[in-house]
């Protein structure tokens, strides 16, 4: 649905740090499922670790983040302007799995609440339909500086 020009006009997030490489389903403000190809040459393999190679979690639960933001921005009118939606906690976290290159990475999170410009939501990751990790995730709309 979304390709990664049309992510790149809803969050401020490039390479290397951009995570999430298309969005697949959009189901209002209800729910998202973003994908991210995991490369051997993502650059945190180099030292994560060298001889078995694993995504570090906290940048799955960011990949989840950053959909959750193209969620919520989606929600308010698509594009990015001058506000920008920032991770405000993580609840619940549990890595069940390694992610390892050459996985793709299903990013799906539901909305559990939403209030003004606050939101917090469902995030589960999961390879090949098996989990990978789960957060609730909160966030919240900030203006850029």
């Amino acid at each position: 649905m979304l390709d990664v020009k049309e992510i790149f006009k809803r969050i401020p997030h490039r390479y290397p740090f951009l995570l999430v490489d298309r969005i697949a389903e959009i189901h209002g403000d209800e729910k998202i499922v973003g994908i991210k190809n995991v490369s051997i040459n993502e650059p945190f393999f180099q030292g994560h670790f060298p001889n078995r190679p694993v995504m570090p979690g906290v940048l799955i639960c960011e990949a989840m983040a950053q959909v959750g933001a193209i969620f919520a921005r989606n929600a308010r009118g698509g594009m990015a302007g001058d506000k920008v939606f920032v991770l405000t906690g993580l609840d619940k976290v549990k890595f069940k799995r390694p992610v390892e290159p050459g996985d793709q990475l299903r990013l799906e999170l539901t909305c559990l609440k939403r209030r003004g410009t606050f939101w917090k939501m469902q995030g589960v990751a999961s390879v090949d339909g098996k989990l990978v990790a789960q957060a609730e995730i909160s966030a919240m709309e900030i203006e850029m500086e």
